[in-house]
């Protein structure tokens, strides 16, 4: 299934699994072929749901999640599941669709700018986000884009 998501290539997508997980060839050997492949951020993907419904994805997902229950084989929420099952077969979404990376390493006061072209949704995504940086009076200048949908009324 070639599912689409907001891409990122040339990305090592290792450091979101354990030692553990890494060291067990059941698990590792998921992705046998796929380990230079394009992640994805779940924040942002189009699914087709009738291939998403026939293909089972639901319980494959679902199934990587149970192993963690037990096992912790991954550290970081809810995207290793779905590196398991897609990684490397996904297709990307335009930047018009997604502008991606606005919080990635603005956290360190490296601001970006927005990609050329028309601009449909805003994506701080990463650990810079605009209201932490306009609440530490550290911001970027497109946090500003986010100010009217802030429902807290954060002190600007």
């Amino acid at each position: 299934m070639h599912s689409t998501f907001s891409q990122y290539c040339h990305a090592n997508f290792t450091k979101y699994f354990t030692g553990g997980f890494w060291a067990e060839e059941r698990f590792s050997g998921t992705f046998r072929g796929r380990r230079r492949a394009c992640y994805f951020n779940t924040g942002v993907m189009v699914i087709d749901l009738k291939r998403w419904r026939r293909g089972g994805y639901t319980r494959r997902i679902e199934k990587w999640m149970e192993i963690q229950r037990t096992e912790r084989i991954y550290e970081l929420g809810s995207l290793p599941p779905f590196l398991l099952v897609f990684a490397g077969h996904v297709a990307p979404i335009s930047l018009r669709w997604n502008q991606h990376g606005l919080g990635g390493d603005n956290v360190r006061g490296s601001c970006r700018d927005l990609h050329p072209g028309p601009v449909s949704l805003l994506h701080w995504s990463g650990s810079g986000k605009p209201w932490l940086r306009l609440d530490s009076k550290r911001p970027c200048p497109l946090d500003a884009l986010w100010t009217p949908y802030d429902l807290y009324l954060h002190s600007h």
